[in-house]
C-alpha cells in the first residue's frame, strides 16, 4: 500500500514537474490557439472553435514537425474543401447517395494514405495530408448538406479558420526557435552516435561469443526505425539545399547493415573448427576498438584517423586470408579449419566495410560539403491487401453511421456522423486502429468533463473574451502538458482537439445545457461506435499478420533467388528491419515464445536474403570455375521455389545447399590462384550462412508448417 502513492506521484509528474521544453510548447500552443480563437471571433466566422482546434492539430514539439505537418495539413484542407463542395453539389437532396459518397470518399483517402512513404504512424505527416483531406471533406460536406444553398460560404469559412490556425501556429512557433540550425545539426549528430553506440556494444558481445544478440538488437532496430522517421523533420529545419538529413538517414541504414553483417559473423563463429587462438586475439583487439569508438566520436576526433585505423584492420584481415592460401595442410580436418578461418576473416572484412560506410555518411552529415547532391529516399513498404482492408474498414464504419442517422432521424445525427468520420480519417491507416480509437475516446471523455465544468459552471453567464480565454487557457494548458507524457499523448491529442468543440464559443451567445449535451452525446457515442466497429469489422489479427509476414518473406526469397527484380542490400535490410519493428510493436497480447521465434525467423531470413544476393553477384563473376558455377546456380534455382504458402521445397533446397558447399570445398583444394580462391571463399561464406540458417530455423522456412500459429 505504501508504494501506491509514490507510483501515483510518478504518473502525475507530467503535471507538477513537467519538462521545461514541453511546458514551453504547451504554453506557446495555448496562447496561439487563444489568439486564433480571438481573431476568428473578431472576424465573426460561423464556427470559430475550428481555428483553435487547427492550432492544436498542427502544433508539435519541434519546428520541423510543425512545419511538415502544417504543409500537409494545408494540402489536405484544400483537397478536402474541393471534394466536400463537389459532394454537396452532386446530391443535395439524396441522403442515402450522400452517405454512400461520403463513405467512399473517406475510404479512398485512406487507401491513398496507406501508400504514402514512411511508417504507418501518427507522426507520418504525408499520411496526415490524407487524414486532413478526409477530415475536411467530412466537416464541409456535413455542414453543407444541411444548408446546400450556402455551401460555398460554409466551405470558405472552414478553409479560412483552418488557414488562420496554420499560419498563426507556424508564425508564433518560429519566434521561439533561436539558433535552430545549430541545434538541428547537433541533434542529427546525436541521433547517429546514440544509435551507433548500442550497435557497437552488441557487435562487441558477438565477438566474444555471447549468444543473446537478438535481445540486445531489439532496441537498436527500433531506434533505427524511430530516428530514421524523425530525420525528415530536421531536413525541414535545415532547408532542402542541405543534404545532412539524407546522409544521416543513409548512416542509420548503414548501421542496420552493420548489424546484419554482425549476425553473419555470429553464424560463422558457431560453426565447428571456425575459431582459433589467433582469431580470438584479433577479435579482442577489434572489440576494444569498437567499444572506444563512441567516445572518440564524442570528442570530435578527426574522422580520417578513425577511417585509417579501420582500413588497417581490414587490410590485416585480407592478409590473413592470403596467408591461409599459402598454408599447405595435408589433413582434411586441418584444411577445413583453415578454410573456416578464411571465411571468418572475409566476414570481418565485410563488417569493417559496413562500419566505414556508416562513418563516412556520418562525417558527410556533420560537415556538409558544397554542391552536394546526395539523396537517400524514405523507404516504405505497403501492400494492396492492407490498403483495401483499411479502406473498407473506414468506408463501412462511416456508412453504418449514416444508416443510423437515416433510420433514427436523430436531430444530432449529422454531428454523430462527423465525429465518426473524423475518427475514421485519423486512425484507419494505422495497423491497430481499435487501440488508437480507444485512447482517443478516453481523451474525448476528459474533454467532455472539462467542457462541462467550463460551460455549465465557470462560463455559465455571458462574459467577455478575456474570461473565456482565462478559463479555457487553463484547461488547454493541462492538455498541452499531458501531450508530453508518452502514455497520455494520444488521449491528450483527443482532449485538445475536442475541447474547443465542447466550448463552442460564439459572438452571439454561449453553449448552454442543451447545446452542451447535444454535442457531448454524439461525440461519445460516435467514438464508442467507431471503436466497436474496429473490433468487429475486419479487426486486427496478430496471428494473421505474422502468417502474412512469413508468407511475404518466403516470396521475397523466391524473387531474390530468381533475380527478376533489382533488390539491393539496403532494401533487404530496411524491409526486414521494418518487419522486425512492426512485429515487436504489435505483439502486446502475443505469448513471448511466439514473438521471440518469429523475430528470430525474420533475422534469419534477412541473413539468407543477403547471402542469396551475394551468390547472385558471385554467379556472374568470371573467376568462378564451371563446376562451382553450376553448384551455385543449382542453389539459386532451388531457392527460387520458395514461392508461397504451400510450395516451400525446403528439403530439396537444403540438400542442394549442402551439396554445393561440398563441391566448392573440393574446388578450393585444387585451386591455387588467389583471385579465384577469394571468390570461392566468398561463395562458401554465403552458402555456409544459408545452410546454417535453413537448418537452425527449418520450421520457419518450411512453408508447409503453420509455425506456432494456425493457418490464416
Amino acid at each position: 500500500m505504501s508504494a501506491s502513492p509514490a507510483l501515483l506521484l510518478r504518473k502525475l509528474r507530467w503535471l507538477y514537474a513537467p519538462d521545461p521544453v514541453m511546458a514551453g510548447y504547451a504554453l506557446r500552443t495555448t496562447l496561439t490557439s487563444l489568439l486564433a480563437l480571438g481573431i476568428a471571433l473578431k472576424m465573426e466566422l460561423g464556427s470559430p472553435q475550428w481555428a483553435a482546434l487547427t492550432v492544436w492539430m498542427v502544433a508539435q514539439g519541434t519546428r520541423g514537425r510543425s512545419l511538415a505537418k502544417a504543409k500537409w495539413h494545408l494540402f489536405g484542407m484544400v483537397l478536402g474543401v474541393v471534394c466536400g463542395v463537389v459532394l454537396v453539389a452532386v446530391c443535395p437532396q439524396a441522403p442515402l447517395m450522400f452517405i454512400l459518397l461520403l463513405a467512399a470518399g473517406i475510404g479512398l483517402f485512406c487507401l491513398i494514405g496507406t501508400f504514402m512513404p514512411g511508417p504507418a504512424s501518427m507522426t507520418n505527416y504525408r499520411i496526415h495530408g490524407m487524414r486532413a483531406t478526409g477530415f475536411t471533406y467530412a466537416i464541409v460536406s456535413l455542414d453543407g448538406i444541411a444548408d446546400p444553398h450556402h455551401i460555398f460560404e460554409i466551405a470558405m469559412s472552414r478553409a479560412t479558420y483552418i488557414v488562420l490556425g496554420i499560419v498563426l501556429e507556424a508564425s508564433v512557433s518560429g519566434l521561439f526557435q533561436l539558433g535552430l540550425t545549430k541545434r538541428t545539426r547537433q541533434q542529427l549528430s546525436s541521433t547517429f552516435k546514440d544509435t551507433l553506440k548500442p550497435a557497437l556494444i552488441t557487435i562487441a558481445d558477438i565477438l566474444v561469443g555471447k549468444v543473446d544478440a537478438l535481445e540486445t538488437m531489439r532496441p537498436v532496430f527500433t531506434r533505427i526505425t524511430t530516428l530514421g522517421d524523425q530525420v525528415e523533420f530536421a531536413e525541414v529545419e535545415l532547408g532542402r539545399q542541405d543534404h545532412a538529413g539524407d546522409h544521416t538517414r543513409a548512416a542509420l541504414a548503414d548501421i542496420a547493415v552493420l548489424l546484419a553483417r554482425a549476425l553473419d559473423l555470429a553464424t560463422l563463429m558457431r560453426l565447428p573448427l571456425s575459431q582459433d587462438d589467433a582469431f580470438l586475439e584479433q577479435a579482442e583487439c577489434i572489440r576494444h576498438m569498437f567499444l572506444t569508438l563512441p567516445d572518440r566520436l564524442e570528442r570530435a576526433e578527426p574522422m580520417d584517423g578513425i577511417l585509417d585505423e579501420l582500413r588497417g584492420i581490414r587490410g590485416d584481415c585480407r592478409r590473413r586470408v592470403v596467408q591461409y592460401f599459402g598454408t599447405n595442410l595435408p589433413g582434411a580436418e586441418d584444411r577445413a579449419a583453415m578454410l573456416r578461418h578464411g571465411m571468418l576473416q572475409q566476414a570481418l572484412v565485410e563488417l569493417i566495410d559496413a562500419l566505414r560506410m556508416a562513418l563516412r555518411q556520418f562525417e558527410a552529415s556533420r560537415n556538409p560539403q558544397p554542391h552536394d547532391h546526395f539523396h537517400e529516399p524514405i523507404r516504405s513498404y505497403r501492400d494492396w491487401r492492407q490498403a483495401i482492408v483499411n479502406s473498407l474498414r473506414s468506408s463501412v464504419t462511416v456508412f453504418g453511421a449514416g444508416v443510423i442517422w437515416i433510420a433514427t432521424a436523430w436531430p444530432s445525427g449529422l454531428t454523430f456522423i462527423m465525429f465518426v468520420a473524423i475518427a475514421c480519417s485519423l486512425f484507419s491507416t494505422l495497423e491497430r486502429p481499435a487501440l488508437a480509437t480507444q485512447a482517443f475516446l478516453n481523451g474525448a471523455c476528459c474533454a467532455v468533463l472539462a467542457g462541462g465544468v467550463l460551460d455549465l459552471l465557470l462560463l455559465g453567464k455571458p462574459t467577455t473574451f478575456e474570461m473565456l480565454g482565462m478559463w479555457s487557457g487553463v484547461a488547454m494548458m493541462l492538455g498541452g502538458l499531458a501531450f508530453a507524457y508518452p502514455p497520455l499523448t494520444l488521449p491528450a491529442v483527443s482532449y485538445n482537439l475536442f475541447l474547443p468543440i465542447m466550448l463552442g464559443p460564439s459572438n452571439q451567445g454561449r453553449t448552454d445545457e442543451i447545446v452542451y449535451f447535444n454535442t457531448a452525446l454524439p461525440l461519445v457515442l460516435g467514438l464508442l461506435y467507431t471503436t466497436w466497429m474496429y473490433r468487429v469489422f475486419l479487426p486486427y489479427n496478430p496471428a494473421h499478420q505474422r502468417w502474412t509476414m512469413r508468407e511475404h518473406i518466403l516470396r521475397d526469397l523466391h524473387h531474390i533467388a530468381d533475380g527478376k527484380n533489382n533488390t539491393t542490400l539496403d532494401v533487404i535490410v530496411s524491409r526486414n528491419v521494418d518487419r522486425f519493428v512492426r512485429l515487436m510493436t504489435n505483439s502486446a497480447d502475443t505469448p513471448s515464445p511466439v514473438v521471440h521465434a518469429y523475430l528470430q525467423g525474420i533475422l534469419s531470413a534477412m541473413r539468407v536474403m543477403l547471402n542469396l544476393l551475394r551468390l547472385r553477384a558471385i554467379s556472374h563473376d568470371a573467376a568462378l570455375n564451371p563446376r562451382a558455377h553450376q553448384a551455385v546456380d543449382l542453389v539459386l534455382a532451388r531457392m527460387s521455389h520458395f514461392s508461397g504458402r504451400y510450395h516451400g521445397h525446403y528439403g530439396r533446397t537444403l540438400r542442394a545447399t549442402l551439396l554445393a558447399i561440398q563441391r566448392l570445398r573440393d574446388c578450393e583444394t585444387t585451386e591455387s590462384r588467389p583471385r579465384q580462391r577469394f571468390v570461392l571463399i566468398a561463395a562458401l561464406t554465403a552458402l555456409d550462412v544459408i545452410s546454417t540458417e535453413l537448418n537452425t530455423n527449418r520450421v520457419f522456412f518450411d512453408a508447409r508448417s503453420p509455425y506456432l500459429d494456425p493457418p490464416a
